[in-house]
């Protein structure tokens, strides 16, 4: 591990004072805002996505959670090295000096940023097709519906991101799991009572969608850049691991449950988001419809809360409720204002799952855990398997999986290179 590192981290960190007894987040408060930010729109598409694969295609979700769960405890191990590491960058910064806290803010932050985006673009989509007659004049320009809708959710999600305390915003991330669990309860309304009934019979496996559908799973579960933070604001550190589990599990439970209700309701007739697919007359698909909208209002604030935390760090007066204010406002305009600039929701979530989700959730985690403890040589919770053979396999099969299904050749291309270049970095670096 290298001194030099641990140094810089040390000095930029001595400032805060260490978490007292008694203070933070607890366990079920942590739950709650790992369920929220783990649990996203992917919801809505997950049907879709087995539709896609077919019914087997269900044992590479569940894979893919093992396989994030585990990157999620290298994560854990990683925080474990030394009392001071606090943030997704700190790891990077361990493992790699400067450029790995380059390197991993930049992965992640932006990840973060343009998921918050996605909200306020998602949001305005929903809004302006369920009412597509709104427009507004002012000051001599025409707003669309659109416009308005993101700027009406905008100021209705601002306030849940002054919010510092994660205690505290687990409240908010609470209403969150409740949509999730009304959503899912809505569609099992819709087929069992309203009549769309459940008679589909799907394909048991479709080599040509499985890439599609295994793409979709990944980014299901592509929650790991908040984690940190949330390991960070726990009572207890050691129970992170607990908290994992239980948000893995019943995030599995209900991605699974929606995923089998979808294709029984509508089989190959599934679109990208089951809401689609719901009849508008009956009233558990207009429950259903309205609860979409509820949640990206509820994740919104704890994606943005490292985002936040870290340009607060980065001034003098990092306590001051006054410039957390200002930062966390202007955080929200500014996202608004690129919701409107760039409003193409496929390109914006192509970008961040080619380029972002994927490294950020199991590429990084692997590779700053294989550095970090590369003088112990062990990797993961089996310490037989020898390095060569098995401690690069998660990185390459994160490539596998963003290269695969529904993202662009230019790219997959681009994050292939990037990716084998910076595993490069990691064989060479080990020589040293």
């Amino acid at each position: 591990m290298d001194s030099h590192n641990l140094e810089r981290i040390e000095s930029q960190n001595r400032p805060q004072q260490p978490q007292l007894p008694g203070k933070g987040t607890s366990l079920l408060r942590t739950c709650f805002n790992g369920l929220n930010a783990l649990s996203g729109v992917g919801i809505l598409s997950i049907p879709y996505a087995l539709s896609e694969g077919g019914w087997l295609s269900l044992i590479i979700l569940f894979l893919v959670a093992i396989l994030c769960f585990y990157t999620g405890l290298l994560l854990r191990r990683c925080m474990d090295a030394h009392p001071l590491i606090k943030t997704y960058p700190d790891i990077g910064e361990l493992a790699f000096g400067g450029i790995g806290r380059v390197m991993v803010s930049t992965f992640m932050y932006l990840e973060l940023y343009l998921v918050a985006v996605e909200f306020l673009i998602l949001e305005g989509d929903n809004l302006n097709k369920l009412f597509p007659n709104i427009s507004f004049h002012f000051a001599g320009q025409d707003f669309g519906g659109k416009q308005i809708f993101v700027l009406l959710s905008a100021l209705i999600i601002l306030p849940t991101t002054w919010l510092k305390s994660l205690g505290l915003l687990a409240y908010v991330s609470a209403c969150g799991v409740l949509a999730s669990l009304v959503l899912v309860g809505s569609v099992f309304w819709a087929g069992a009572v309203d009549g769309v009934g459940f008679h589909e019979n799907g394909k048991v496996l479709n080599w040509r969608g499985i890439p599609t559908a295994m793409s979709l799973f990944t980014f299901c579960y592509c929650g790991h850049a908040v984690f940190p933070t949330l390991c960070n604001s726990m009572k207890d550190r050691s129970q992170f691991p607990k908290v994992l589990l239980v948000c893995f599990v019943l995030s599995t439970i209900s991605y699974g449950s929606m995923a089998v209700l979808g294709y029984l309701m509508f089989g190959e007739n599934l679109m990208s988001q089951v809401t689609l697919n719901l009849p508008t007359r009956n009233l558990s698909s207009k429950i259903a419809i309205y609860t979409t909208l509820i949640n990206p209002i509820t994740k919104y604030a704890i994606v943005m809360s490292p985002i936040a935390t870290a340009m607060e760090d980065t001034f003098p007066f990092r306590n001051s409720r006054s410039i957390s204010f200002l930062i966390r406002t202007f955080l929200v305009i500014s996202t608004v204002f690129v919701a409107l600039t760039v409003p193409f929701f496929g390109y914006v979530m192509a970008f961040i799952g080619a380029f972002l989700s994927i490294s950020v959730s199991i590429l990084f985690p692997c590779l700053c855990y294989l550095k970090i403890n590369k003088a112990t040589g062990r990797f993961g919770v089996n310490s037989k398997f020898k390095r060569p053979s098995s401690s690069y396999f998660l990185p390459l099969f994160s490539d596998f999986l963003s290269c695969s299904g529904i993202l662009t050749n230019r790219f997959t291309k681009g994050k292939l290179i990037w990716d084998l270049g910076f595993i490069l970095i990691v064989l060479i670096s080990d020589d040293l």
